[in-house]
């Protein structure tokens, strides 16, 4: 019995990293922050991001996913908004692209050299936490795939499972894995990103991504 269960936790784990760990708008983002910002800053921000993701697995386990395929309009709106704001963040990941700076890092800080457009970057410090967890969050909540991946298909998964509440268990321990790995492990490349040239390939990367995503928002696949 015990065996079986972990196995199953084990199943939730492996399914969960393998949808997680892909490039997307809310990874790009915690990448960059995880460069830029203290751990006093990081640490809530991952671990709202895997607190959002343990709700959304238990929504789908629950049921939930089934609601969701039910309120097309809901969505619509969800798709409209969410495309807005990953262009809109494109749109400053490219000005910042255009004029990159260098990133002074001290003792567990890492500041900017001190342009204006840095100073719209969330990791830059001068912004207020409160300010960087709504940003992540609505690259969480008003992201329609994150409800498509997560609450429909591993609530989908979760109940062919012969124990769906522990195979959500792992889920969910592979949400707080990724986001703690990335989140602190980003700031290893600090020493990489004291360059401008880093910082512009950096966020034309991200422009890219976050233009990419809103326009497969906007035509709805």
């Amino acid at each position: 019995m015990q065996n079986s269960l972990l196995l199953s936790s084990a199943l939730g784990l492996m399914t969960g990293l393998s949808l997680i760990v892909a490039i997307g708008s809310q990874n790009a983002y915690l990448l960059r922050l995880g460069v830029t910002a203290s751990r006093s800053v990081m640490l809530p921000v991952v671990t709202v991001c895997a607190l959002s993701d343990a709700v959304l697995i238990i929504a789908g386990v629950a049921g939930v996913g089934a609601l969701v395929q039910s309120l097309p309009v809901v969505m619509t709106v969800i798709r409209a908004v969410g495309a807005a704001f990953l262009i809109g963040y494109g749109v400053l990941a490219a000005k910042r692209a255009l004029k990159p700076t260098a990133m002074a890092v001290d003792a567990g800080t890492a500041t900017g050299a001190g342009d204006a457009d840095a100073e719209t970057d969330a990791g830059r410090g001068r912004r207020s936490l409160i300010s960087v967890l709504l940003t992540v969050l609505a690259f969480t909540w008003l992201n329609p795939h994150v409800y498509i991946d997560t609450v429909v298909l591993l609530g989908s998964l979760a109940q062919h499972q012969t124990h769906p509440w522990w195979w959500a268990a792992g889920a969910i321990l592979s949400s707080f894995v990724w986001f703690y790995a990335l989140g602190f492990g980003a700031r290893m490349l600090r020493p990489l990103f004291a360059k401008p040239r880093a910082w512009q390939i950096l966020d034309i990367c991200i422009a890219v991504i976050m233009f990419a995503l809103g326009l497969r928002l906007l035509l709805g696949f």
